[in-house]
């Protein structure tokens, strides 16, 4: 699947929605990312994993951790596909049993890649290298499929973590205008936010 035919794919599939949305950052927008959808279209969710590989090249790290919950898909066929351990991150502090936060086998020191749906930002990609790093990681890179390009990029090199991004909002915005599979209103609500 090509990247064009993959951004079509996420408004078929109703993981791009149009509405008024409140934002995990707190900010409002008319248009919804739900990367949730694709673990029930495993070549779209394959696609994705293959576009952000892509956008790796010349990164080096030895373990992938994926932002709970809806990056962990993503993380895992990485990891499936390029046998490269994965760790997990937990949400919530076990109180129980060992009470570990991150979850797998890592030794301190290891280089660790953080896997996230989007970015708005940042807040969750800082979240979860601040518990690996707590874990003894090292934490230099990150990668997404859509950057909303509302300053979570900015965010994340001020902690010295390059973001990868697929595509910008922007790019898939102008793609779905230009297929000509948006109804009437949504094409007003997308030529609206392109303006």
């Amino acid at each position: 699947m090509s990247l064009q035919s993959l951004m079509q794919a996420l408004y078929k599939i109703q993981a791009v929605k149009f509405g008024e949305f409140t934002l995990k950052s707190g900010q409002s927008s008319k248009i919804y990312i739900d990367l949730r959808q694709i673990v029930s279209h495993p070549e779209v969710l394959q696609t994705v994993a293959d576009a952000m590989w892509e956008t790796l090249a010349n990164t080096h790290f030895e373990l992938i951790c994926g932002v709970p919950y809806t990056a962990l898909p993503i993380a895992t066929c990485l990891s499936l596909d390029h046998k490269i351990p994965m760790v997990m991150r937990r949400k919530e502090k076990k109180e129980y049993g060992t009470k570990q936060q991150i979850e797998g086998a890592f030794k301190p020191g290891q280089s660790c890649l953080i896997v996230e749906d989007t970015i708005t930002s940042g807040a969750s990609v800082l979240e979860t290298s601040q518990d690996l790093e707590t874990a003894g990681l090292k934490i230099t890179d990150a990668v997404v499929l859509i950057n909303r390009e509302q300053g979570g990029e900015d965010n994340l090199n001020k902690k010295n973590i390059k973001l990868h991004s697929v595509l910008t909002l922007k790019t898939l915005m102008t793609e779905l205008l230009n297929s000509n599979i948006l109804p009437k209103t949504e094409r007003e609500i997308v030529s609206s936010l392109l303006e």
